[in-house]
C-alpha cells in the first residue's frame, strides 16, 4: 500500500482545488496516482463543488419531517445560492431525505468542530480509560484514542455519517454530487430534533 505524504495531498489539492480530506481519500483510492486521482475527484464531483463552496448561500428551503407517529420531528435549513435552485426538485427531495435521515441517525452536530466540548472531552476520557483497561502501551493510547474519536466524529456529525438512503456514501457526498448536478453551492446550515422523551 502506497505513503500518502502531505507533499502529495497539497500537489493534488493545488491541482484540483479540492478539500484535504477529499485529496487524501482520493490518493488512498488511487494508489498514491496523482493523475487518477484528478480523475476520481472530476468523477465524484468534487473538484467542481469545492469552486462553488465559497459562494453565498442565501436562498433555500426550511423542511420538516415528522416520524412515529408523532415521537420524532426535525426541522433542518439547507441553504443555495438562488430561488431557482431552492424550487428544484432534485435539491426538494434532497432537503427531504435529508431530514428523514436526521430523525433515523440523530447527529449530534454538522461538523466536528460544532459537537460541544464537554461532550467530546466525556469521549475521549471513556476511550482512554477503555484503552488502558486493555493492557496497552502508554505510548500508543493517544494514537488509538485518536483513531476511536475520528469515529465518533465520523459517526456523531451529519456531514460524514454514511446517508441512510444509500450508506456506501457520506451525505457530504451526496451534497457534493447534488452540488455539480445544480452548479450551485448548496450547505446545510442548522437542524434541530426532537424526541418524545428524549
Amino acid at each position: 500500500m502506497t505513503e500518502i505524504s502531505a507533499q502529495m495531498v497539497k500537489e493534488l489539492r493545488d491541482k484540483s482545488g479540492a478539500g484535504i480530506m477529499d485529496c487524501k481519500q482520493a490518493l488512498k483510492e488511487c494508489g498514491g496516482d496523482i493523475e487518477k486521482s484528478i480523475d476520481f475527484l472530476r468523477k465524484k464531483g468534487l473538484a467542481t463543488a469545492q469552486k462553488k463552496a465559497g459562494r453565498d448561500a442565501s436562498e433555500g428551503r426550511i423542511e420538516a419531517y415528522i416520524h412515529m407517529g408523532g415521537k420524532i420531528g426535525v426541522i433542518v435549513e439547507v441553504n443555495c445560492e438562488t430561488d431557482f435552485v431552492a424550487k428544484n426538485e432534485d435539491f426538494v427531495d434532497f432537503c427531504k431525505n435529508l431530514a428523514m435521515h436526521i430523525a433515523a441517525t440523530a447527529p449530534g452536530a454538522i461538523v466536528p468542530e460544532d459537537l460541544p466540548k464537554d461532550l467530546c472531552d466525556r469521549e475521549r476520557k471513556v476511550y482512554e480509560d477503555q484503552v488502558r483497561e486493555m493492557g496497552k502501551p502508554e505510548n500508543m493510547i493517544s494514537k488509538i484514542v485518536d483513531g476511536k474519536m475520528e469515529k465518533f466524529y465520523k459517526d456523531s456529525c451529519l456531514l460524514t455519517q454514511p446517508y441512510v438512503k444509500d450508506p456506501k456514501v457520506t451525505v457530504q457526498e451526496v451534497i457534493t454530487e447534488l452540488v455539480a448536478k445544480v452548479g450551485e453551492n448548496i450547505v446545510v446550515k442548522r437542524f434541530s430534533r426532537f424526541q418524545i422523551g428524549g
